[in-house]
């Protein structure tokens, strides 16, 4: 494998190298606009391109940086059990959270750069993914608990989504995995003028919009309310979404006989 690490430099010409990988890692990016929700696409990818050419370019293997996401998610995950619902708290858990998903795109990309990926690294990109998606809405509904911020009844919604995030996430790396078995190459979508529209759709589902809702914990009842129609609208999705991989591989097996 050719090593195509750029070595240290100078001050002035190390700041010109990391944008030279930062505008290479663009370069490199599959359109998905359409495809995966906006903030994912539109913001997400964005900030973990900049932390990936850093990353890249502090010598960080992408095991590294997925472990660096796990510090920065988990935190803030604790923090929910950890503290009363407060204004400060939900700047706290939101920037942990933000942070901790922007190095989660930012592994994939180190990978890139560094000739591709392996399976373990995968692994455990998935594990930590299937961890945090789990563990952040029963934190939550641990933290509400212990300082009796809402009404008891309410915390079935955690509750709840602890179990729609885990079904969501199984279902979609399982449909995954078994396509690429069969041979079918995932969708790419093309870029079109309402493919920004299609991506907003799926904002209900966004990890990302989920991370920022926790500006609001300051106030309870807002708060409350926001997650409430996030988890509304990622059950729908779930619902949706499970037939048609039924049927999807259904119809490639079919097709792979």
């Amino acid at each position: 494998m050719t090593d195509t690490r750029i070595p240290a430099t100078p001050a002035t010409a190390r700041t010109t190298a990391y944008w030279e990988i930062v505008a290479q890692l663009a370069a490199k990016q599959k359109t998905a606009a359409g495809s995966a929700p906006a903030y994912s696409v539109f913001v997400n990818r964005k900030l973990g391109r900049l932390l990936a050419a850093w990353a890249y370019r502090a010598g960080l293997t992408p095991n590294a940086v997925t472990a660096v996401s796990a510090a920065f998610t988990f935190s803030g995950i604790a923090l929910l059990m950890l503290f009363p619902p407060s204004g400060w708290l939900g700047v706290a858990v939101a920037l942990l959270l933000v942070i901790g998903y922007a190095f989660d795109s930012a592994d994939g990309q180190v990978a890139r750069l560094r000739g591709g990926g392996s399976l373990s690294g995968e692994w455990l990109d998935h594990v930590v993914d299937a961890t945090k998606l789990s563990l952040l809405p029963l934190s939550l509904a641990v933290g509400l608990y212990r300082f009796q911020a809402v009404d008891t009844a309410w915390l079935l919604v955690p509750l709840g989504s602890a179990v729609v995030s885990a079904v969501l996430f199984f279902g979609m790396i399982l449909t995954e995995q078994l396509r690429r078995q069969l041979g079918v190459k995932p969708a790419v979508a093309a870029k079109s003028p309402g493919s920004w529209r299609r991506s907003l759709l799926f904002l209900p589902m966004d990890y990302g919009v989920l991370c920022l809702s926790f500006l609001l914990l300051g106030s309870t009842a807002v708060f409350t309310t926001v997650y409430t129609l996030i988890f509304a609208g990622t059950t729908v999705f779930l619902i949706a979404a499970l037939p048609k991989w039924y049927r999807d591989l259904t119809y490639a097996g079919k097709q792979e006989r």
